[in-house]
């Protein structure tokens, strides 16, 4: 797509007014000849340049080049007649844009050539116009040597930046793609043996209850051991899994919001102490993308956060007295609260989400509870 600044170039190391000063000098210097003649040739000469020079970005193949040389020419004219050269620093600009390097370093030694032969006959003419623009002309001719060069570079380096964060992003997704590998065989691994051995000594207890009570009952207490061994074995995987910790997340939020101007308050800590570590991850997740929406959306002053412990589920308030929802949400927190809900859907968890004299998310969790000789996970 193409913008204004194919006109008024973009990031060029001189600012956008610099360049509108270069589109109207033209104008003042032609305005100052003597005769009404010279006065409607240049106007059309500027006209026919900047149209030539848009059609230069716009247009491909044999198009560009008759437009590139229309422009030169019209700069060369205008460099002995008007002693104007500031045109030959667009064209240096484009020339600067071009990705083919054959095509670059023969454009830039014509370019320069001609910028120069056309600079050296008009200081020879010594006409008034010339003359009055001298220390302009000189910083020009700088311009045109070092312009293509550093947008060349420039471009260079925004497409290997470009291509250095596709290629993160990509290692990143490959890495999560690797971790659920993985997982998947550790817990192929882990459950595939022992789910199949629950499996069969099930139907041979059933057979068995009948007509052996006792072997039944012998093949039930060792499914009861194997469930148990399985369980144990699951634990182990998950323990071994890089989880987020509550406590170290809340550091973290504390920090963001007092770099915001946001104070923070925090209740109910004590309550999280013995969180699944799934269960934790979950929560840390939630809470950072919470925050986050908070201090980039809600102009809030401060931001509550309350944890609370309850027989059938775990809860987590994140509130602000900020400016509310608003009508039509940001992208980037619409997808933040589709990944927390995505989230909270593995573990068959809740969002609410409410706003009046600020927002207010609820995040619950049920609790799964797992009986073992007394123990209440």
């Amino acid at each position: 797509m193409y913008h204004w600044f194919h006109i008024f170039p973009k990031n060029t190391g001189l600012s956008l007014y610099a360049w509108i000063v270069f589109c109207l000098l033209p104008f003042y210097f032609i305005i100052r000849s003597s005769t009404v003649y010279e006065i409607i040739v240049g106007v059309a000469m500027i006209m026919l340049f900047f149209t030539a020079y848009r059609l230069s970005f716009i247009k491909k193949g044999w198009t560009v080049y008759v437009a590139l040389s229309i422009e030169m020419l019209i700069s060369i004219g205008m460099t002995i007649y008007f002693g104007y050269v500031y045109f030959a620093l667009f064209i240096a600009f484009f020339i600067g844009n071009l990705k083919s390097r054959a095509g670059f370093i023969s454009l830039y030694v014509v370019h320069l050539s001609t910028t120069v032969i056309a600079f050296t006959i008009g200081s020879l003419l010594e006409n008034e116009g010339f003359m009055a623009q001298l220390p302009f002309n000189v910083l020009s001719i700088l311009g045109v040597i070092l312009l293509p060069y550093t947008i060349s570079h420039r471009n260079r380096r925004e497409e290997l930046e470009s291509q250095l964060k596709v290629a993160n992003e990509r290692i990143s997704q490959l890495m999560v793609v690797e971790e659920r590998q993985r997982i998947a065989r550790d817990l192929h691994d882990t459950l595939g043996q022992k789910l199949s051995l629950i499996g069969l000594k099930s139907d041979l207890a059933r057979k068995l209850l009948k007509v052996k009570p006792d072997l039944a009952e012998q093949e039930l207490e060792d499914i009861n051991q194997t469930s148990r061994t399985a369980l144990r074995e699951v634990r182990e995987i998950v323990s071994d899994m890089r989880t987020a910790r509550l406590k170290d997340e809340m550091v973290h939020v504390q920090a963001l919001l007092a770099s915001s101007d946001m104070a923070c308050e925090i209740s109910g800590e004590g309550s999280f102490k013995h969180l699944p570590l799934l269960i934790e991850d979950v929560f840390c997740m939630c809470l950072k993308e919470s925050v986050t929406n908070v201090v980039k959306h809600s102009e809030a002053t401060t931001c509550t956060i309350q944890l609370e412990n309850h027989p059938n589920e775990w809860r987590m308030i994140v509130r602000d007295d900020g400016v509310g929802l608003q009508h039509k949400l940001p992208a980037r927190k619409k997808s933040g609260l589709i990944g927390m809900k995505e989230r909270l859907e593995f573990v068959n968890g809740d969002l609410d989400i409410t706003s009046s004299e600020g927002t207010v998310l609820t995040i619950a969790i049920p609790r799964i509870i797992y009986q073992k000789e007394g123990e209440v996970l």
